[in-house]
């Protein structure tokens, strides 16, 4: 009988220290409270902000950029692929020391060495760079690794570009399985996978759980519609970048800056149920500059004026 008192004692104290927690919380960050409870209840899907780790001031160490995307509200982290072991340790000590996940890799060998090329050599360099890029994210616990999957030039035509690409990704597929890590395609400016539809149809094809779509917000505004891409690639949407772009002068710019529709952005969101990290895609800055981009993103993911 003690002991269930002193059970239900510890129960109902907790209970109150929480709710009186919540309650000094909301009386200091009284907007941020009402945002979430307003965005949980006009969208589906929770939205996490991330932001790209090259966005943070070069001249902090690893371990103080992490705290600084900590400290200013960010939930995660997209880091480039990391082929030193001492700055592989940095970031995982980082991100267990900040409560920071590192959800994504961003390949870093598809421009250079892209899987369209019809030299053996590069696509050799081209996979072998993915390799890196997956085994980071098996040892960083990262789910995901972005690639650009081909490039359409004079040299290589569009047909060319889909055959030989997805042949490559077809090769790479069974290490992703084996290390449980998705590898998700992102629409950038090579004249590649133009269209909503035809985005689809190429993921599709290869017919596999391990292969996703990483949608950029801003990189598409120029030529299509963010909020027809979002409904049309629908549940294939493993992670999201966004930065703002300004159509009439085709610049990227800052969130909320340009003519991007955030709120239809953010409907389109919900209409698929999302659920999953936002990642800032913009040019770094100090600690202000960073918590403005921070604040810009609560709006969005809240479906406020920015």
């Amino acid at each position: 009988m003690k002991e269930f008192k002193r059970r239900s004692f510890l129960k109902t104290s907790s209970a109150a220290v929480i709710t009186t927690a919540a309650f000094y919380s909301s009386i200091l960050n009284p907007d941020r409270i009402m945002s979430e409870t307003a965005s949980q209840k006009r969208f589906k899907g929770k939205l996490k902000k991330s932001l790209y780790f090259r966005m943070l001031p070069k001249s902090l160490s690893v371990e103080e950029k992490f705290k600084l995307a900590k400290r200013i509200g960010f939930e995660g982290i997209e880091v480039p692929t990391i082929e030193d072991s001492n700055t592989a340790g940095e970031i995982k000590e980082a991100a267990k020391n900040t409560g920071i996940t590192v959800h994504s890799i961003m390949n870093q060998a598809h421009w250079k060495y892209p899987l369209s090329s019809s030299d053996p050599a590069v696509i050799e360099k081209s996979i072998e760079g993915m390799k890196t890029s997956l085994y980071n994210a098996r040892d960083f616990g990262a789910d995901v690794v972005l690639l650009v999957p081909a490039v359409v030039n004079a040299e290589v035509s569009y047909k060319d570009a889909w055959v030989r690409s997805q042949k490559n990704i077809r090769k790479l597929l069974p290490l992703a399985e084996e290390l449980d890590v998705i590898i998700a395609i992102e629409n950038v400016w090579n004249r590649f996978l133009v269209s909503p539809i035809e985005f689809a149809r190429y993921i599709d094809e290869m017919d596999s759980p391990y292969l996703k779509a990483y949608f950029d917000v801003g990189n598409i505004a120029m030529y299509g519609i963010p909020h027809d891409w979002i409904r049309t690639l629908d549940r294939r949407i493993v992670k999201v970048h966004i930065k703002g772009f300004h159509v009439k002068d085709r610049q990227f710019v800052n969130l909320g800056d340009g003519t991007i529709d955030w709120l239809e952005v953010r409907r389109a969101f919900s209409d698929i149920r999302y659920c999953g990290y936002m990642s800032a895609e913009l040019r770094g800055g100090d600690e202000e500059y960073l918590q403005d981009v921070s604040k810009r993103m609560d709006k969005i993911i809240a479906g406020q004026e920015l």
